[in-house]
C-alpha cells in the first residue's frame, strides 16, 4: 500500500527478510517495468473499487508476474492518495511485484493533511525535486521509458463488481444479472458452478423466529461492508454505507473497518447506524 504514496517496497519471503536481518545481501533479477497511462478522470457515478477492478482484468490479461508496474499520466492528478493506496495494495491480484505511484505535489499535500509539520513537508519536496524523483503527473514532458506501455482512460469506468469466485473477474453491473444466470449452468470452474438446467429454479424454504422466506440460486442474504484492499479509504468506506443504509432491513448486515476514524465517519454522517447494531 505505501507504493501508492511514492515509496517503493514489496513483500519478500521469510529467508530472505532474515538474510538481510542478519546483515547479509540478497540478490534479484533487474526486473522490467511496465508503464501504466491514466488520462481522463473517474465519473461521479463509480469508486476507486472500479477503477482497480477494471486495472486488475487488464494486467492480468497483460502478464505482469515478476514485473514492476508504475503509473503515471494526467489522470493520477485527480486520483486522492487513498485511491493511489487502493490500487498500489491490489498488485497481488494483478500479479505485478509492486504497483508504484512516484510522489507529486499531492502526495506532499497528504502528508500536510496528516499532522506533519511545513518545515519537514518543504524539506521532503525539496529533497525529492533536488533527486529528480517528484513527478508532475500533469505534464506531458513527463514520460520514463519503460518495457511496455498501456493506456487506461478513466473516463470510460463503468459500475462493475467482481466474482462470483475471484477478484479479477470483472463484470460490468448492468450485466451481472445475464453473467450469474449463465454461470450457473455453465461447466464447473473458476466461474462456473455446473447445475443442470432443472435445478436453476430450485427454492428452499427456511422458517426462523416463526417466519418464512424463500432461498433461490443468487439471494443475498449477507452483506459485509469490508475489505483487506481499501477499508482506509473513506469515499469507498462512505459508498458502501450508503448501499447499507438502502438494504432490506431483513438482511444481516456486517461491517468491519481498517480504521477506527472509517467507522466514525459511516457513523457520523448517520449512513449505517452503530457497528455493533449492523
Amino acid at each position: 500500500m505505501v507504493d501508492g504514496s511514492g515509496v517503493l517496497g514489496w513483500g519478500v519471503g521469510g529467508i530472505e527478510a532474515e538474510a538481510v536481518m542478519l546483515g547479509q545481501p540478497i540478490s534479484m533479477v533487474i526486473p522490467e517495468v511496465v508503464g501504466y497511462e491514466l488520462v481522463g478522470s473517474l465519473p461521479d457515478t463509480v469508486t476507486s473499487t472500479d477503477l482497480v477492478l477494471t486495472i486488475t482484468k487488464n494486467l492480468r490479461e497483460l502478464g505482469v508476474v515478476g514485473k514492476f508496474v508504475e503509473f503515471f499520466g494526467e489522470g493520477v492528478t485527480s486520483l486522492s492518495i487513498a485511491d493511489r493506496a487502493t490500487i498500489a495494495n491490489m498488485c497481488p491480484e494483478y500479479g505485478a511485484t509492486v504497483g508504484f505511484f512516484p510522489v507529486d505535489k499531492r502526495t506532499v499535500d497528504y502528508l500536510r493533511q496528516t499532522g506533519r509539520d511545513e518545515h519537514y513537508c518543504r524539506r521532503v519536496e525539496g529533497y525529492l525535486k533536488a533527486n529528480k524523483m517528484f513527478v508532475e503527473y500533469g505534464n506531458p514532458k513527463y514520460r520514463t521509458a519503460y518495457t511496455q506501455v498501456l493506456t487506461l482512460d478513466m473516463s470510460a469506468i463503468v459500475p462493475s463488481v467482481s466474482g462470483p469466485k475471484r477478484p479479477h473477474d470483472r463484470i460490468n453491473l448492468s450485466s451481472l444479472h445475464e453473467d450469474f444466470t449463465t454461470n450457473l449452468t455453465a461447466k464447473p470452474s473458476f466461474k462456473g458452478f455446473g447445475l443442470k438446467a432443472e435445478d436453476v429454479k430450485k427454492e428452499t424454504l427456511i422458517k426462523k423466529d416463526g417466519k418464512v422466506g424463500v432461498l433461490t440460486h443468487g439471494s443475498v442474504v449477507i452483506a459485509a461492508i469490508t475489505s483487506c484492499t481499501n477499508t482506509s479509504n473513506p469515499s469507498v468506506m462512505l459508498a458502501a454505507g450508503l448501499v447499507a443504509k438502502k438494504l432490506s432491513c431483513s438482511l444481516f448486515r456486517f461491517m468491519h473497518s481498517g480504521k477506527t476514524a472509517i467507522t466514525l465517519y459511516v457513523v457520523s454522517f448517520e449512513y449505517v447506524p452503530e457497528p455493533q447494531k449492523v
